[in-house]
């Protein structure tokens, strides 16, 4: 898969926080009517078990063209769209922190709102990133991101 970047969108695969405001002004641009941004976070539980923290780690060449592949498609689905930008963060992460910030500028807010959904739904199926969730009794899983199957282990 060898998607070209358009030259007004930003992809990153990082081990520094991120940060709303830069992705907020990597969207924008002046014929934008809105920018959607849509934020994960470290959430404190999964299905009521008690989360410590998340470890991401990514292929990082495949996704980056996973993520310039979702932009491309993007651009044929809403081709008036401006900016699109996916950034995530891999390496061990505390509950609150933001794992992902995706961000579409678009002339429109309704467009704009159902691309960004596009992204960070397929971004979550197709993208090879992996987290491992640390569990409060001191077990941990590892687990893609997408639908792939759940590998545990004991610490």
């Amino acid at each position: 898969m060898i998607t070209q970047q358009h030259p007004q969108d930003s992809f990153a695969i990082t081990f520094a926080p991120l940060s709303l405001t830069e992705i907020y002004a990597l969207a924008d641009d002046p014929a934008n009517g809105a920018v959607v941004v849509m934020s994960g976070t470290v959430r404190n539980q999964t299905d009521g078990k008690p989360v410590v923290a998340l470890e991401y780690q990514a292929y990082e060449p495949m996704a980056i063209q996973v993520f310039a592949s979702i932009a491309a498609d993007i651009r044929q689905k809403w081709p008036d769209v401006n900016r699109v930008v996916i950034h995530h963060r891999i390496g061990r992460l505390q509950i609150g922190e933001i794992s992902v910030l995706v961000a579409v500028g678009y002339p429109h807010r309704s467009e704009a709102f159902a691309a960004c959904q596009y992204a960070i739904d397929t971004l979550k199926h197709n993208a090879p990133i992996w987290k491992k969730e640390h569990w409060a009794d001191g077990s941990s899983s590892w687990v893609s991101i997408g639908a792939c199957e759940e590998v545990t282990s004991k610490k």
